[in-house]
Formats: structure tokens, sequence, C-alpha cells
């Protein structure tokens, strides 16, 4: 028998008992720095330097994170589901927690990309240094998609949410789009799961059950209802 298509959607709440800082605090920074500065083109074009000194520390961070409870708990589900990971999380710790099909919205830490052709990508493990240059010349930056970019894998995420048979939010606002609108093309009769600390208001969304617990107890909860309606 086919395996239920599972979807999970998962947010900076995913990462952040990891010990990785969300995306913005609640003053509004991120790790110290205006999101206007170190996020966005005209951030880039205005002092790269700072762009890249920010996400060379976001990188050493990754790297000496380690994937939680609740990483570890959606890779198991894939014994029993056809999984499929859509994080706006730029961190690996969801591949390194064994899920083998994640799509990273927002783009990914550990690659970098020609300023002018973001196709042209490279692994990075060390410091993106002023004077990097791509096979076409242009200085490499952080393969992150930052505000006011287009968000390319935003077509593929659309389709596989459309397909969900159960589809579950982690650790997301549902504030940033376009992927919070990711919930509203899953089949209304699909059964839906919002795990967060703080639930958003989500009386729109039909089929929902909500568990207001950080990720790690949430994912274990998580765990037990899908096995209980496995069995």
């Amino acid at each position: 028998m086919a395996k239920l298509k599972l979807v999970v959607l998962s947010g900076a709440g995913m990462s952040a008992e990891s010990g990785l800082q969300t995306f913005r605090d609640s003053n509004g920074l991120w790790e110290g720095h205006r999101v206007e500065d170190v996020a966005t083109p005209e951030a880039w074009h205005r002092n790269p330097q700072l762009v890249l000194d920010f996400y060379n520390q976001r990188r050493k961070d990754v790297l000496n994170a380690k994937p939680n409870a609740g990483h570890l708990g959606l890779a198991m589900l894939e014994d029993d589901f056809e999984v499929t990971v859509i994080t706006q999380n730029v961190d690996d710790l969801h591949e390194r927690a064994g899920s083998k099909n994640v799509v990273h919205l927002h783009g990914e830490i550990f690659k970098m990309c020609s300023e002018v052709n973001p196709q042209i990508t490279q692994p990075i493990r060390k410091d993106i240094l002023l004077g990097d240059t791509a096979d076409d010349g242009h200085q490499f930056r952080p393969f992150i998609v930052w505000f006011g970019e287009p968000v390319v894998q935003m077509e593929k995420a659309a389709a596989i949410a459309a397909q969900a048979d159960i589809f579950i939010v982690i650790g997301t606002s549902l504030a940033v789009y376009p992927a919070a609108g990711l919930v509203h093309l899953v089949p209304p009769t699909s059964q839906k799961f919002i795990i967060d600390k703080k639930i958003p208001t989500t009386t729109s969304i039909p089929q929902l059950t909500i568990i207001e617990k950080p990720a790690t107890e949430g994912v274990a909860i998580l765990q037990k209802i899908l096995k209980g309606e496995q069995d």
C-alpha cells in the first residue's frame, strides 16, 4: 500500500532549540543587526563586507549546532510516511537528522552563488571573502534569499503542498509570505497540524489540530498521534 504524503513546513522555531537564533527577535533585530543592513540586496551593494561577516558567523553557528529531538523525530516519520520537508531555514539540521527530501525556500547557508547569477553555486563550509569569484568572474555572495528577491522554490513547494495528505507546520508564525500561504493550498480534507510554543491565528484553516508546544515536545506528541492513526 502506498504511503500517505506527509509534508512539513518548518520555520525558525524548529532550529531555536538547537541554539540557533530565530530570524527576528522581539526587539526587531537579527543577532543584533537590523534586517535592512544584512538581508537585502541594497545592504549587499552598500556594504558587502558587513553582509559577508554576518553570514560567515551564521555559518559557524550552524556548524556548531546539532539537530534536536524535533528534527530527529521528523526524520523517523519516513518509516511510515512519504515525507517532504519544506523549510524556511537556511541550516542543514533537517538533513543531518536524516530527512531525505528537503526543500529550502530561503536558501542554504552552506552554499554561495555569483552575485549576478544565483544559478552558479558552490558549496562553502568556511568563510566567503571579498575577492572570491564565481566562474562568471563576479563576487560570490551567500546563497540566501533576501527580502525583495524571488523565492524560486515556491512553485515546487506549492505543488508539494497541494498533494499533501497530512500537512504539519512547525515553528513558524505564518507571517512570512509567500511561504505562509502554502497551508491554504493543502486540500481542505487533508489533516493539518500546527506545532508552536505560541500558536498564531489559524481560525480559517479546516481540519486543524493545534499542539501549543516547542518543536521538540510537539513532534513527540505528533508522533504518538500519527502512530495511533497508523495502528
